[in-house]
């Protein structure tokens, strides 16, 4: 059927109001899982340094009776560095955007870029912290950049036929060897290796496709569902390792070709300048605002934990 000769129809109406919601919907992650988990320090140079401490190897300790003592052997410490990483988002907005304009799905269009461009500067920094490879010291042409966890698990490392893993103290990046799936084994290698050096790992972070792959681990477990709930559970979270609780976190800015297994508790974001908002010479009619931030990732303790690497 057709309507009615002349019936006016929205075809060839002229004037109706656009039908635009107040919602904004947006999708990209926004989750940072290392940079959350760890803790938090002042750094005050842009070569932060800190020191660690290891002890003498045990050993049978038998002395003679009524033997005169001697003055055992020193451990010094060990001093280490990093240095630190200048990150920022930059917003400008015109007058008649931010003043005049009525936009749907936020109050005032500066305020609402400064909140985007905060959640994206908070990606960029979890970035760095886990993928960048080597320390940068910088220059009047050349931008700082920080060691992240690429580079500084150092000590225990699974890995794929021709890789190799960093040197800290030489600045030295790791190198990639032939991709090769993740196992169960690899895991718990790790996890012991850790373990063996004084370490208590609680974490495994991991991108997308290997959370999937550990999900399939067994351990010790046999695995049972209720078949009249209809629910079955293909996740794991948290594996029982024979040294403790290992939960998994899968991370999205990490690199995906490495498994780390951490003890957070032994990392830091040490901050010379927190992230901040800092308003731009006002040069016409717009708005500038720069948000930014100096930061490095401090490594308290590399051994604590390891690395699965060149996983495909």
């Amino acid at each position: 059927m057709s309507a009615p000769t002349n019936t006016l129809q929205t075809y060839q109406a002229v004037g109706n109001r656009e039908d635009l919601t107040d919602v904004i919907y947006r999708i990209s992650p926004t989750d940072v899982p290392f940079m959350s988990g760890i803790g938090k320090n002042k750094a005050k140079s842009t070569l932060h340094e800190w020191q660690t401490q290891d002890l003498a190897a045990a050993g049978n300790n038998a002395q003679v009776e009524g033997d005169d003592a001697t003055a055992d052997a020193t451990t010094p410490t060990v001093r280490l560095n990093n240095r630190t990483q200048i990150s920022r988002k930059t917003v400008i907005v015109s007058g008649t955007q931010d003043d005049g304009m009525d936009p749907a799905g936020r109050k005032q269009e500066l305020a609402y870029q400064i909140s985007l461009k905060g959640l994206e500067l908070k990606r960029d920094m979890e970035f760095a912290l886990t993928q960048n490879t080597t320390a940068v010291t910088g220059s009047s042409t050349v931008a700082r950049q920080l060691r992240g966890l690429e580079g500084w698990v150092a000590t225990n490392n699974d890995l794929g036929a021709g890789g190799a893993a960093p040197n800290y103290g030489t600045n030295t990046a790791p190198t990639d060897g032939t991709q090769r799936a993740f196992t169960e084994s690899q895991l718990k290698n790790i996890i012991q290796l850790s373990w063996a050096q004084g370490g208590k790992p609680n974490v495994v972070m991991l991108g997308g496709t290997q959370k999937q792959t550990f999900s399939t681990f067994q351990g010790n477990s046999t695995r049972f569902d209720k078949g009249e709930d209809r629910n079955l559970t293909a996740a794991i979270d948290v594996y029982e390792s024979d040294f403790g609780a290992i939960k998994a976190v899968p991370n999205r800015f990490q690199r995906a070709r490495t498994a780390f297994v951490l003890e957070l508790g032994r990392w830091k974001v040490s901050y010379l300048r927190p992230m901040r908002t800092t308003p731009l010479a006002k040069t016409g009619d717009a708005e500038k605002r720069m948000l930014i931030c100096e930061y490095t990732l401090e490594a308290g303790q590399e051994k604590s934990g390891g690395a699965i690497r060149d996983l495909l």
